[in-house]
């Protein structure tokens, strides 16, 4: 079986959204779950040419509580600067925020007995399956067209399995998944850039606490 380039999928599907968009002005509404600022960064950049979106901010695994707190306080903060950056762009349309509940007890349910498992193992499977399930659930019932993830932007992101995932539960809630691989095309270096331009914190952890974990048993 060949693998999928979900890069080229992604790009077929912004010409097929321009050709619309050109005939009618219509642009889709996307419902984008976001992991972090920095990471939806450049997605928002380049998204935003071709929906109207709405980041929605929902990771029940970060910890400890005050991690989560400056995450969701940078991600506002990203959105407010790049939306009057972008004031007058007439090629986009403001970003809007909805910051889902801190539900660490979903997390740590979902994960159950997976907590020894490497960081990328089947414990980020569940993760993932856990923010994508919301997302989609709360895409669909908000009546989007489509729903994605920032998080394969990346490069210790299985593209994938997070493709796999979102169509999994696309499917389930009749909701539209965008394919994508947001590290391709230098997507995960401007990433990095845009960071620096707005002075945005990038955590050394994914967020879990057994991510934090291994991080600091390899700096020991």
């Amino acid at each position: 079986m060949n693998k999928r380039n979900y890069q080229k999928e992604l790009e077929k599907t912004l010409v097929r959204i321009k050709e619309g968009a050109e005939g009618d002005g219509a642009r889709p509404s996307l419902f984008l779950h976001s992991c972090c600022a920095p990471c939806s960064s450049y997605v928002l950049e380049y998204l935003s040419q071709y929906f109207s979106i709405t980041v929605f901010y929902y990771n029940p695994n970060i910890s400890p509580e005050e991690e989560y707190e400056e995450r969701v306080s940078e991600q506002e903060r990203l959105i407010r600067e790049l939306n009057e950056e972008w004031s007058g762009d007439q090629s986009r349309t403001p970003v809007r925020f909805l910051s889902g509940p801190y539900e660490p007890e979903r997390f740590y349910q979902a994960v159950k007995g997976l907590e020894k498992e490497p960081e990328g193992g089947l414990r980020c499977t569940e993760c993932f399956s856990l923010r994508l399930e919301e997302a989609a659930r709360m895409a669909a019932e908000g009546g989007y067209d489509f729903f994605t993830t920032t998080l394969s932007i990346s490069p210790l992101k299985d593209a994938e399995r997070l493709n796999r995932i979102g169509e999994e539960m696309g499917a389930k809630y009749g909701i539209a998944y965008l394919n994508s691989d947001f590290k391709k095309k230098n997507g995960y270096r401007r990433s990095i850039e845009l960071s620096a331009l707005h002075h945005l914190y990038r955590q050394d952890y994914c967020g879990c606490v057994y991510s934090k974990r291994q991080r600091e048993s390899k700096v020991l």
